[in-house]
């Protein structure tokens, strides 16, 4: 197999050069080729899947809020994990998020819509561990190479950045803390903010002011999480 040519921010690509010419990445790369030549719709489309990362430069970061999979229904997706596109009615999971945001910091409100790029901007990463699906089909890229990648993702931020604040929602997430450096950086746990789990404490984790407050106590400039606009 040959090199794949992938479009993301220079600032990740010099750090992820070993994950891109991994024998996993190929064959997801590989795979995802055939799935689009079958004629399957995958979401996000092209241009999007790497969007998290252009949209937050390595050095940008401060924050990692780590996803599973992207939405699998029209025009949800567009490669920021539980955000969605303008003009798509919220998931019920980042509806919750919005709740849990509202109840820990003071003066947010419910945006008018469910678009995180804004957190994006801002130093949040928010990374699906599996960075495509199938239109309709959950969890269908799952174990085809994606997690491979973006675990070697996680890996990199711990190892050659300090105190980001990584949170994580649910099993899925909080397995991947064993690739964090807790020495060095902050791990925060929660339930999913799924609605078949969030009641069981995800609404009152508060986990954007504990961030807030790690960060400032490694002069850091903390997140303004608020997206609404007046």
């Amino acid at each position: 197999m040959t090199k794949v040519s992938v479009k993301i921010d220079e600032s990740w690509k010099e750090r992820l050069g070993p994950a891109f010419e991994a024998e996993s990445f190929l064959k997801l790369s590989s795979f995802l080729k055939t799935e689009k030549a079958a004629g399957k719709t995958i979401y996000p489309p092209g241009p999007s899947i790497f969007e998290a990362f252009n949209r937050t430069k390595f050095n940008q970061v401060k924050v990692v809020i780590l996803g599973q999979d992207p939405y699998h229904g029209p025009n949800q997706a567009h490669g920021l994990s539980f955000s969605v596109n303008e003009g798509i009615p919220y998931p019920p999971s980042l509806l919750n998020i919005l709740k849990a945001c509202m109840a820990d910091v003071p003066g947010f409100m419910i945006p008018a819509n469910g678009n995180l790029s804004k957190w994006a901007e801002r130093g949040v990463l928010l990374l699906n561990a599996t960075l495509t699906v199938e239109a309709g089909n959950a969890g269908s890229h799952q174990k085809r190479g994606w997690e491979e990648f973006t675990d070697a993702v996680i890996k990199t931020i711990s190892d050659q950045k300090e105190h980001v604040s990584f949170m994580l929602w649910g099993a899925f997430a909080q397995s991947k803390s064993t690739l964090i450096d807790a020495e060095k950086h902050l791990i925060l746990k929660a339930p999913h903010p799924s609605p078949l789990s969030a009641h069981k404490g995800f609404f009152d984790c508060q986990h954007f002011s504990k961030t807030n407050e790690w960060l400032i106590s490694k002069g850091i400039e903390p997140i303004d999480w608020k997206l609404y606009v007046l």
